[in-house]
């Protein structure tokens, strides 16, 4: 369903992921973990079209899905859910999710 392939992505100069691969299967729950600065937050945000790799390749159901906009990704059903940042702070949960699935259809 998700692949990533070698992906590279950088800040500037400081490379945050060198040569990144995953595999994720229909139905399969996967979790990233590491301290702190080691990438998890830039894997997803590449992923997600907010941060664009130097190199590689991100696939989601067999179709290339790299160099698209986020936009285009989210309407694919990618969706990139920051942490703690309270966005919608005065929403309730319900309506969080509610705005979360806005592209869903069906």
């Amino acid at each position: 369903m998700l692949q990533v392939s070698d992906l590279h992505t950088s800040y500037g100069h400081i490379w945050a992921l060198k040569g990144v691969s995953l595999r994720v299967e229909r139905g399969e729950i996967v979790s990233l973990i590491g301290s702190n600065g080691a990438g998890k937050s830039t894997l997803l945000k590449t992923i997600s079209g907010l941060v664009r790799p130097r190199r590689g390749q991100v696939y989601l159901e067999g179709h290339d899905i790299t160099h698209l906009s986020p936009e285009r990704i989210v309407a694919l059903g990618v969706s990139h859910v920051p942490e703690r940042r309270q966005v919608f702070r005065s929403l309730t949960v319900r309506d969080n999710l509610l705005l979360g699935a806005y592209a869903r259809r069906g």
